[in-house]
């Protein structure tokens, strides 16, 4: 049987934190979490999971500029980064894009529609 593929969640909402983690879990994925962005950071260089899903507005460091420091290093940079945030302007997407993320699925999400996604990303 092939490893499970490793996602990191970071989010400093827990409820929601919560609610991806058992439904990507019971999609077969295994999953770590982080609460803010510095811990989001460091987990993404420890674990080098196989796709990080990122809000965007985290305490300590924002979602941009994680995507940002993982996207232009040579070891990090082919990890799919999608940004879950509540950001949904076009500017926010936009810059969403220009920090590296690959795809970006807004607050209020279909938990479907975004394991989709994921699975899009993993080749699942």
């Amino acid at each position: 049987m092939s490893q499970k593929k490793q996602i990191l969640v970071v989010d400093d909402e827990l409820d929601l934190l919560m609610a991806i983690k058992l439904r990507l879990e019971a999609s077969g994925f295994e999953v770590h979490t982080a609460t803010d962005g510095l811990e989001g950071l460091a987990s993404a260089r420890r674990l080098k999971p196989d796709l990080i899903i990122l809000d965007i507005m985290l305490p300590k460091m924002n979602g941009y500029k994680i995507s940002r420091f993982l996207k232009f290093d040579e070891e990090y940079k082919h990890i799919p980064v999608i940004m879950l945030t509540a950001l949904a302007g076009e500017e926010d997407r936009a810059t969403g894009v220009e920090t590296g993320a690959n795809a970006y699925v807004t607050k209020p999400f279909d938990s479907v529609q975004l394991v989709d996604t994921v699975r899009r990303f993993l080749g699942d």
